[in-house]
């Protein structure tokens, strides 16, 4: 069964639309689905309402539970800053471009090293990463 990760940008998209868990079910048939700390941490970080916090809760008990959390590692870490400092060396990235890309870069790291697939909708970004870092990603339309 192929594993996946939905970047923030799916979720944000399905919250924003109401359809929460059952807008999802589309993308997770047949899909082992993984959480990344990271994208927790910026739903978190994102989170505006009660409603929004107790859902994220639920999602982040169900996935500790279900011990599919992907934590990056240290080296994940050290991995990821590697990754961003090349790309901004070939793109031209100014430092809010490349502390913007950090997240991405951890959740690409880490990913990888899990043989877990991305799913989200930042194509350019998640292009640019796996011109540095090996990964499985694919776009899928918030």
């Amino acid at each position: 069964m192929p594993a996946a990760i939905l970047d923030s940008s799916i979720y944000i998209s399905a919250f924003r639309t109401g359809g929460g868990a059952a807008s999802l079910q589309f993308l997770i048939s047949g899909v082992k689905l993984w959480l990344s700390a990271v994208v927790l941490a910026e739903l978190y970080a994102g989170a505006r309402d009660r409603e929004t916090m107790r859902l994220l809760e639920e999602l982040e008990y169900d996935f500790r539970k279900a011990q599919r959390l992907v934590v990056p590692e240290a080296g994940d870490w050290t991995s990821a800053g590697k990754t961003v400092a090349r790309m901004a060396a070939r793109y031209d990235y100014e430092s809010v471009g490349k502390t913007r890309l950090m997240n991405d870069a951890l959740i690409a790291t880490s990913a990888g090293k899990n043989g877990i697939t991305v799913v989200t909708a930042n194509v350019r970004d998640f292009a640019r990463i796996s011109e540095f870092t090996p990964f499985s990603w694919r776009e899928q339309s918030p």
